[in-house]
């Protein structure tokens, strides 16, 4: 009874997988503050898109790892066409094709030796229109390396248009615009840092958002889809299912949701204790982000709770 009238449904298709690429490594690196993840290499990684297509998943999401002796102010590795993640994305779309909806992070900070999502002025500051240009060459490198879809993470002011106009000049009409529209500067990205080798000193409190406010996410909103976005993310997920729910009621393009490293290690970590009933407690949290108005959820534990959901499980 309680399955036959269940106001939400939870499907492998509402589930993205984020996952990591190290260059220079012959086997996975595990990443000890997110037990269960790694660092993949480009044959593991390739075994781990197979086993979400498999699965019922819907997409992939990739971070690119570079080599800390390929990191400069410019994140010039994340523009070359040889570089991790663009060889990557190669990789992942020759493997699975069309199977799996090809997301790529189109974001600097994994790329240069600074830590943070820009290119910086002589004083430190982050120089927005400066870093906007850096993001129309990421965006032109990932289309052509196979990117279905990229998802420009670093909250510029104006990110979204000058993709679209990059993606449109060089052909790439088709690929779409996952707009990190509402990304918060949140306590829970920290077991993220470790898993993409993170140089940052500081804080992204002057290019990410306040947690304490909501009107501003709905701005920035108005904002990227006048720009061209083709779908739009609250990020974190589960601190900010009201954000999620507001901007859900607001659009009429699909809306995705971010289970960020900390919301995951925090579940493993209660779980590992004997707190909580891990495999409960996933779905449950995987359920309550569907509810706020998430179609899209980026999970770290998207293709276990697919294969959970194809049994039946949910």
């Amino acid at each position: 009874m309680r399955r036959m009238v269940a106001e939400t449904r939870l499907d492998p298709a509402n589930l993205i997988l984020p996952a990591f690429v190290r260059e220079g490594i012959d086997a996975p690196v595990a990443i000890s503050a997110m037990p269960g993840v790694h660092q993949h290499t480009l044959d593991t990684l390739r075994k781990a898109a197979v086993e979400a297509a498999s699965a019922g998943v819907s997409g992939i999401m990739l971070f690119g790892v570079p080599e800390d002796g390929k990191k400069d102010a410019r994140g010039t590795a994340g523009t070359d066409p040889d570089g991790i993640l663009q060889v990557a994305l190669r990789a992942v779309r020759e493997e699975v094709g069309d199977d799996l909806v090809i997301m790529s992070d189109l974001c600097l900070d994994e790329y240069t030796d600074h830590g943070h999502c820009g290119v910086l002025t002589a004083d430190g500051r982050v120089d927005n229109d400066a870093t906007l240009e850096r993001y129309a060459e990421m965006a032109q490198v990932q289309a052509d390396a196979g990117a279905h879809v990229v998802g420009p993470s670093g909250m510029m002011d104006g990110q979204v248009g000058v993709i679209r106009d990059a993606l449109d000049q060089t052909g790439h009409e088709d690929v779409s615009i996952l707009a990190y529209t509402a990304k918060y500067s949140s306590a829970f990205y920290g077991p993220f840092r470790e898993a993409v080798g993170s140089s940052l000193t500081g804080d992204r409190k002057t290019y990410q958002q306040d947690p304490a406010n909501a009107r501003e996410s709905l701005r920035e909103l108005a904002l990227d889809l006048a720009e061209g976005a083709d779908m739009v993310m609250v990020k974190p997920a589960g601190p900010y299912l009201d954000i999620l729910a507001k901007v859900a009621e607001s659009v009429d393009v699909p809306v995705a949701a971010y289970q960020i490293s900390g919301e995951y290690a925090m579940i493993e970590a209660a779980a590992e204790k004997g707190w909580i009933d891990r495999d409960k407690a996933i779905l449950e949290s995987l359920t309550g982000i569907r509810r706020a108005g998430a179609q899209m959820i980026l999970t770290y534990w998207a293709t276990e709770a697919a294969q959970w959901l194809g049994r039946g499980r949910g």
